[in-house]
């Protein structure tokens, strides 16, 4: 490895690609003002007895806060937390404003919603250099199961899962040699696709129903009257194309209607309802995938697909703006 020269700069830059998690730290003043920062300096230190750490620079404002009081809680931050952990890096601001927090052991603020939460005595401190290293003993804390936020090389990130054993779409001892092989991402993408898509399929099929009908009717649940080029102009990509033939089939099933001038079509009634159970049925498929992946790698997902949709997007229209020029409200 090549070696790095050393200053401050690169030396914290380094640090940086050590994934950490987010925390809040919170303590009472004497006066009873209520102080709080974040912090991804947490550590464990021991089990028996339950001790955990924390470091703080020298130069912060909070020292004598925290050096003076004696009790202080640890907030483990849920990954939906990313705004009070900025809330709580900035100064000048009333960062207890507004919040849903109770009191904990001593009066110390205790924030909900969080991954997990300590609520600690300090046991020792530490000069660490340009910092000061608090040792605190948990006097109580509890957990739930929404993922934690975390920290690396300077941005807020997302956690997944990884399996103790490889996942492999075969398990075949002799596989065919080929550059398509299973972890091509196109296939991935489309394969996961078509498979939702088949565990719908049931439902659709109840109302007589295929792929690009279902398209129609989810586009104008969302954006609804539109022209036929303008249907096309949000389903094209798809590489299926609506046409006159197509939108008269679902005039027939009474699930969408032409206007006076026979240029805008609209969902009926019955086609809303339709397609309400449609959305339904797909969130229903959705909270069974999360049981199984977990709400952590769930959110992981959507966020890399919405980056991947976001890189590979030809210039699709806004389907859920309500400025969309596509709306004919």
């Amino acid at each position: 490895m090549k070696q790095t020269p050393f200053d401050t700069r690169t030396f914290r830059s380094a640090l940086g690609t050590f994934t950490t998690g987010v925390t809040i730290i919170t303590t009472v003043s004497e006066d009873g003002d209520l102080i709080g920062l974040t912090a991804n300096s947490f550590n464990s230190v021991s089990l028996d007895p339950p001790l955990i750490l924390w470091s703080l620079a020298k130069s912060s404002a909070a020292v004598p806060f925290f050096t003076e009081s004696k009790n202080w809680n640890v907030h483990v931050l849920s990954v939906e937390q990313e705004d009070l952990s900025t809330r709580f890096a900035t100064k000048g601001e009333d960062k207890f404003a507004g919040l849903d927090y109770e009191e904990g052991i001593n009066n110390v603020p205790l924030l909900n919603n969080c991954t997990a939460r300590f609520q600690c005595r300090t046991a020792f401190t530490y000069d660490g250099g340009d910092h000061i290293i608090l040792v605190g003993e948990v006097l109580s804390f509890d957990k739930n199961d929404l993922p934690p936020l975390v920290y690396q090389d300077g941005h807020y990130a997302l956690t997944a899962k990884k399996p103790y054993e490889g996942v492999n779409l075969s398990s075949s001892s002799d596989a065919v040699e080929s550059g398509y092989t299973e972890d091509l991402l196109g296939y991935l993408l489309g394969r996961a696709h078509f498979q939702m898509i088949h565990s719908m399929r049931a439902r659709l099929q109840e109302h007589e129903l295929d792929e690009l009908q279902f398209f129609i009717l989810s586009v104008l649940c969302i954006q609804d009257k539109q022209s036929l080029e303008q249907l096309n102009s949000f389903i094209d990509y798809t590489g299926q194309s609506v046409t006159a033939d197509e939108m008269e089939t679902l005039i027939q099933k009474e699930l969408v209607a032409l206007d006076k001038q026979g240029e805008i079509y609209q969902l009926t009634g019955e086609g809303r309802e339709v397609s309400v159970h449609n959305i339904a049925q797909a969130r229903a498929i959705e909270e069974s995938l999360g049981d199984q992946l977990g709400a952590g790698d769930i959110m992981a997902l959507k966020l890399l697909l919405k980056r991947v949709i976001s890189k590979t997007d030809p210039g699709l229209p806004d389907l859920w703006s309500n400025s969309n020029d596509n709306n004919n409200e």
